[in-house]
């Protein structure tokens, strides 16, 4: 890993022949990511993106992307209210695989300082809701996986079963799952098309004069499939000021016959995190991990109101979020090694490009690949995971106070204004990491 974005950027033209490329810049902001990356500059006036991934897993995930981005026809895309990435082409670099992929403009916002109301909560559900509604066809058509409720809670069975197995889940939340997953009416949902888990770093956002915030790009799309909607929705344990709003404005854009317990799978996939991290550092034989996700857990455990999570248990008076618990990890429980499983940070650049090469452009080996894959992870009960050994560094500062311009001249404003106003300083946050 490590190689100049100058390096990057001339493999550029392998994939796209002719291109003139005139500059480069590192994509990657913050931490150490499974890619190296670099942002191209063509003579035309457009910016590319290109990923490399050295190791088999990364390499995976680029080979879904691409497949999943090819998926995406003009007519899938138009029922989009926003921007997904379009595919510009593949190319190797060296043995490793690389995409090629046009940047998207926009920011970011860390899922702590989402705020309320008018704005980006509301345009965050709204998008979710777009991609949900999408056709099966469009997955079906690809050969992208897909995933009948009873799958679903077949899965989640399957993992709660592997990580009980390590000894390290405190029995409180083997309890707590186990029941979950054999609640019958958690599971009485419609599989829909998902991204697979979206985070609050795959919506990229332009600030609309009247509106506020609002979703121009999604980026992400290498989980897309057909699953349970909750799995796009349990980052929102991260969003506690938001969450509320982000549920309501996806309800309302939502075409699909109501689901109440929604938001009860949405919370008992964010809990399973901890117990994929889990697992996913014992199939590595990575006692740091284990010892990490181990503490995760134990925190989560001591963080529980109800031993409960079904459809009656609303909002408030059932448990703490899953994130709200990292505040009471030990200090002394975060391990000095890096752990890191961290995709590369698509800050407010991102990808793509439908240049009507369809799926039967996509080679066997790379459906084989994942098909591989996908079958790996199952069978170890850990179906996409991410680094979970940093999260405690996440503000617990309100987003509205942190963020609020105080030197805004007095006013009578109305909760909607000041959601909006807050919602745009929150952007500022992230604004001059745009270029970086």
């Amino acid at each position: 890993m490590g190689r100049s974005p100058f390096t990057l950027a001339a493999a550029v033209t392998a994939a796209l022949p002719g291109a003139e490329v005139t500059g480069a810049r590192a994509l990657t902001a913050d931490g150490d990511g499974r890619f190296d990356s670099a942002v191209a500059s063509l003579a035309d006036g457009r910016e590319l993106t290109i990923r490399v991934a050295d190791d088999d897993e990364a390499a995976t995930e680029l080979a879904a992307e691409a497949l999943a981005l090819r998926a995406l026809t003009a007519g899938a895309r138009s029922m989009l209210p926003f921007r997904a990435p379009e595919y510009i082409g593949e190319t190797r670099l060296g043995d490793a695989r690389a995409l090629v992929t046009e940047l998207l403009p926009g920011f970011q916002i860390e899922a702590a300082h989402v705020p309320p109301g008018r704005g980006a909560a509301e345009s965050m559900g709204a998008a979710i809701a777009a991609v949900h509604a999408l056709p099966a066809s469009v997955v079906r058509g690809a050969g992208l996986s897909a995933r009948s409720a009873q799958d679903v809670r077949d899965e989640i069975a399957r993992l709660v079963d592997t990580a009980a197995a390590t000894g390290r889940v405190p029995a409180r939340l083997t309890v707590r799952w186990r029941e979950a997953a054999s609640d019958d009416d958690l599971w009485r949902f419609e599989s829909t098309v998902v991204l697979g888990g979206v985070q609050s770093t795959s919506f990229l956002f332009d600030d609309d004069p009247d509106l506020g915030p609002t979703v121009a790009g999604l980026v992400g799309w290498h989980s897309l499939s057909i699953g349970d909607p909750a799995v796009d929705l349990a980052w929102l344990s991260a969003a506690p000021e938001a969450a509320d709003d982000v549920h309501a404005a996806y309800a309302r854009a939502s075409d699909r016959t109501p689901d109440a317990a929604l938001e009860v799978r949405a919370r008992l996939l964010a809990e399973l995190e901890f117990a994929r991290w889990l697992v996913h550092g014992d199939a590595l034989r990575r006692a740091d991990i284990v010892d990490d996700a181990a503490a995760l857990l134990e925190s989560l455990a001591e963080g529980l109101h109800a031993d409960d999570l079904t459809v009656a248990a609303t909002h408030g008076d059932g448990v703490d979020s899953a994130m709200d618990a990292l505040d009471r990890v030990p200090v002394e429980a975060a391990s000095g090694i890096d752990t890191s499983m961290q995709t590369d940070a698509y800050n407010p650049n991102e990808l793509w490009r439908d240049d009507d090469a369809g799926f039967e452009h996509a080679d066997a080996a790379d459906t084989d690949a994942i098909d591989a894959d996908v079958a790996h992870r199952i069978e170890a009960g850990s179906l996409e995971t991410e680094d979970l050994s940093a999260v405690r560094t996440t503000s617990a500062v309100s987003p509205r106070a942190a963020h609020v311009d105080d030197d805004a001249p007095a006013q009578e404003d109305t909760p909607e204004d000041e959601a909006q106003r807050a919602a745009r300083a929150a952007l500022q946050r992230w604004k001059s990491s745009a270029s970086e």
